[in-house]
């Protein structure tokens, strides 16, 4: 018999929905004037249009015409310009669904806030005027196609809720592989939004993303729990996996931290490597609010 849709083991369809107003009501950037009177948002082409869009750090590969010499000069490091020509922004949701994304200690799993995250994500992008689409990972290797307005951000949601409760069991599936997978199946997507624990960031995954920045803009959300982000307090833990209970015991400090490292390692990993590419990224915890986040990584201009 399948759990009930809790919101907080598992994703619940009409909270995913009423997501919507949360966007509707906040206080968002000003989007591109053309943009809007097009029904359209400018897109990001590396190499094309006239209008500047933002900078980021140099990559090998990168028109050396196209540096940025006055942020260069201000942060010591290379960066280049990108520019944008108008037509129909795309944004291709890369979601992780492996196992270790349906833990949780605070508020609700990982998983849960993570599809809570993709749904803003979709409404915010039809709300700009871009088509949405999803990809899974991890789980299963699911696709919805980019589609348009309100219908779109909703079959987004209705993805998602499908997906967490009809979850595919899988050997998992490292980051790497997804990311190619991704640059094969983007269908036109311009922007690509990845949301993940980063348990699956593999060696390899650095030159993929690095390989999808060029293809479309990155930009890396870390969903983690609170004892994957902080030393624990002294005390015991109940934990629960596969239906099996058992209590961890921690006490001294060089344990708990230990423990923390152990557990925080994935997003620590993702977050390094976003780092390190000069990717915009946020980190949220499973009993945050994300809208904060994913407005901030899908704002227009965004830098870090």
């Amino acid at each position: 018999m399948p759990l009930e849709a809790d919101g907080r083991t598992r994703v619940r369809l009409s909270e995913l929905v009423a997501l919507r107003a949360r966007v509707a009501k906040a206080a968002l950037p000003r989007l591109e004037s053309r943009a809007m009177r097009a029904g359209q948002q400018s897109s990001r082409l590396y190499g094309r249009g006239m209008d500047y869009a933002e900078s980021r750090v140099y990559q090998p590969g990168d028109d050396v015409r196209r540096l940025d010499w006055r942020l260069t000069a201000r942060s010591g490091r290379l960066h280049t310009k990108l520019f944008q020509e108008e037509r129909e922004g795309r944004l291709l949701i890369l979601l992780d669904t492996h196992e270790s994304m349906r833990f949780g200690t605070r508020a609700r799993f990982k998983s849960v806030q993570a599809a809570r995250a993709a749904a803003l994500a979709a409404w915010y992008a039809v709300r700009a005027g871009e088509r949405v689409g999803l990809m899974e990972f991890g789980g299963g290797d699911r696709l919805l196609r980019p589609q348009s307005g309100p219908r779109g951000a909703l079959a987004v949601c209705g993805a998602l809720a499908e997906w967490d409760g009809a979850r595919a069991r899988s050997q998992g599936e490292p980051l790497s592989d997804a990311l190619l997978r991704a640059s094969r199946l983007m269908h036109g997507a311009n922007r690509v939004l990845l949301i993940s624990d980063g348990l699956s960031c593999d060696e390899a995954a650095h030159g993929r993303l690095l390989d999808l920045t060029r293809k479309a803009g990155l930009r890396v959300l870390v969903v983690a729990d609170a004892l994957e982000l902080s030393m624990p307090a002294p005390g015991r833990y109940p934990l629960e996996h596969a239906g099996e209970r058992r209590e961890v015991v921690l006490l001294g400090e060089r344990q708990r931290r230990e423990f923390q490292q152990l557990l925080g390692a994935g997003q620590a990993r993702l977050n390094e490597q976003a780092q390190r590419l000069g990717l915009p990224h946020r980190t949220i915890d499973t009993a945050s609010d994300p809208v904060d986040a994913v407005i901030a990584l899908l704002a227009p201009g965004v830098r870090r």
